[in-house]
């Protein structure tokens, strides 16, 4: 672990343990950063995180259950059965994520934070805020969608140029990940190749788990399209997409923000399913205007 990671213990219904790490002044409002499916914390680049901090937030990111140094589920899960409606390989729901978001808020203390949540972690954030409304201050879900079928698709090309995931061997999937990056990324922002190349590093020694991916990507499935629940949330919302996202096509952000009342819907031109080093600021300043708007008060 590194100096500013820690371990929850005991955390959530289902008492599992999670690796969060803190940036900037507890008293300033309490921002929770929700990766996405096989993403880890630090996919919230430090210096992201710095920028929040910078604009008067207190920031939190942490792993998702099967993901980094978090508690990691076991077997196999069936993703194409899942989508025939066969749920038997599912570990855990995305209502069981919620689960543990909220368990770590418990255990920092904290009654009511402002979610923002990208991908998997946006429809995480989107389900926290339908179910339990008092604990969430405000909504960001970034490069993400509703769950319905209907929209948010990814480009199915985008596999088929990525190729299959690597097995075990860690410089196999450095060389994966430098190949992957700028194809579901941020086309229009390049990567540089040896940052990309040591963060790949660090995913793969944090807790690479090539099966979690499919874990988490059964949850999402089994928890189905939230767009009749989520025009019941009224919790302030903003919503953010790229219009260059292969992986959750920029339709899903749309029907995100017209099934929430009064959300308000940010496309950023060339943005793909990444958060590149030249939008941080923009991204953060955007985040942390929605966040001092909605002030601090819960729901």
């Amino acid at each position: 672990m590194t100096a500013g990671e820690q371990l929850a213990h005991d955390v959530g219904p289902d008492h599992i343990q999670i690796c969060y790490e803190r940036f900037g002044d507890p008293a300033d409002p309490p921002v929770l950063l929700i990766m996405g499916a096989n993403a880890q914390m630090i996919g919230w680049h430090e210096g992201f995180c710095r920028e929040l901090v910078d604009r008067g937030l207190h920031v939190i990111r942490f792993d998702n259950r099967d993901a980094g140094r978090s508690t990691h589920f076991h077997g196999q899960a069936d993703v194409m059965a899942a989508l025939a409606g066969d749920f038997s390989s599912a570990a855990y729901s995305l209502a069981d994520m919620v689960g543990d978001t909220l368990g770590l808020l418990d255990v920092l203390g904290i009654d009511g934070a402002h979610l923002v949540g990208a991908s998997m972690g946006g429809y995480i954030a989107q389900l926290t805020a339908i179910e339990h409304p008092e604990r969430v201050r405000s909504l960001t879900s970034m490069m993400s969608t509703t769950g319905s079928r209907a929209v948010g698709q990814a480009d199915m090309g985008v596999f088929a140029e990525i190729g299959s995931q690597p097995g075990d061997d860690r410089q196999a999937y450095i060389d994966w990940y430098v190949h992957a990056l700028p194809i579901f990324g941020s086309p229009a922002f390049p990567h540089d190749p040896a940052e990309v190349a040591e963060r790949g590093g660090r995913y793969y020694d944090r807790g690479y788990d090539p099966q979690a991916m499919m874990r988490q990507g059964v949850a999402a499935v089994v928890t189905g399209d939230l767009t009749p629940r989520l025009r019941a949330v009224r919790t302030p919302t903003l919503v953010i997409h790229g219009d260059a996202d292969r992986m959750c096509d920029v339709s899903g952000g749309r029907a995100t923000a017209e099934a929430i009342p009064g959300a308000e819907l940010v496309i950023i031109p060339g943005m793909g399913h990444s958060v590149p080093r030249p939008l941080w600021s923009e991204l953060a300043t955007r985040i942390s205007d929605h966040v001092h708007r909605a002030g601090t008060n819960a729901g």
